[in-house]
């Protein structure tokens, strides 16, 4: 009786399998099941348990489940706070973008120029990124302090500010809102220029030096060149820091827990401080679930544009 050693060793177990490893369907679903596994139970499974709190009355205090049906989405809507957390998230999300996008442009044209020391520069760039969100926020925290800010010293240095003025970066809701934006594009501009900074340099060279022969400047090789060609690059890299803006609450957490006054709240601190710190699991469950169609609308109208970008 044959063994199973000279089973495995056969011709024809070997030819199947062989064949079996180069049909690209059976290798394409085995390299994505395990992403699918990993999507599946990191955000499949708490988005399931998200909706089903928000038809609940789950708190902190009484973990039972009873179905309360819309009452939690009318508490919500019924919340002025809701209203003013959705307009500081659009406010905030779309100035971001526009300063990130166009700054990483312009560091991105930097990264790409051949100087001396340009893998030292590269490094420094890429520190705002690669640093923890809370330690680089708590650093933010002490250079907009009311009292001790180094930004206050350098404008009396420069009599912008009397002996004993101070500015209160984090005291004022004009201020505070954009103190916040300043330090969320402070972290995201490096990601934005890298990416840009690989748009760029995929850009065939004959193209450029073609245009310079026929005599064409800087600005024009600028915008009928390389911003033409670099636009569905930055539009992957706006769709990414769209994607971290919306969802993003450590910076909010940190330099002004959403004061004074609510004034900075966006959707992900206020669904946290309503849910985790408030107890109230149920309708910080609604809060976070209006996220879904905003990033899902936002990132399917820079998809589209992508598409148009690259048919053209």
């Amino acid at each position: 009786m044959a063994t199973t050693a000279d089973t495995a060793t056969r011709p024809g177990v070997t030819t199947g399998r062989r064949r079996m490893a180069d049909r690209d369907g059976v290798l394409a679903w085995a390299f994505l099941v395990p992403s699918i596994l990993y999507i599946v139970a990191l955000i499949g499974v708490p988005f399931v348990l998200a909706i089903a709190f928000a038809f609940s009355d789950v708190s902190a205090g009484d973990p039972s489940f009873d179905w309360v049906g819309l009452r939690n989405f009318e508490a919500v809507l019924d919340d002025p706070v809701f209203w003013r957390s959705l307009r500081n998230t659009f406010l905030f999300t779309v100035v971001s973008m526009v300063l990130i996008v166009l700054l990483g442009k312009v560091l991105a044209n930097i990264l790409v120029a051949d100087f001396r020391g340009k893998w030292v520069v590269r490094f420094l760039v890429l520190l705002p990124w690669t640093t923890p969100v809370a330690l680089s926020s708590i650093a933010w925290l002490w250079l907009l302090d009311s009292i001790y800010s180094p930004i206050d010293w350098v404008l009396r240095q420069f009599g912008a500010l009397g002996p004993a003025e101070n500015v209160y970066w984090l005291g004022r809701p004009d201020l505070a809102m954009g103190s916040l934006i300043a330090v969320h594009v402070w972290r995201l501009v490096p990601l934005a220029a890298v990416i840009m900074m690989a748009g760029l340099m995929s850009i065939p060279k004959d193209i450029d030096e073609a245009a310079r022969v026929d005599g064409a400047g800087y600005w024009r090789r600028m915008f009928e060149i390389t911003v033409p060609l670099v636009l569905p690059v930055a539009a992957i890299a706006a769709l990414f820091g769209a994607i971290f803006t919306f969802t993003d609450m450590a910076v909010v957490r940190v330099l002004t827990r959403g004061g004074p006054n609510d004034a900075t709240q966006v959707l992900a601190s206020w669904a946290f401080y309503r849910g985790i710190d408030g107890g109230d699991v149920a309708q910080g469950a609604v809060i976070a679930l209006f996220l879904f169609p905003l990033l899902l609308a936002a990132a399917v109208l820079i998809l589209r544009a992508v598409r148009r970008i690259e048919v053209r």
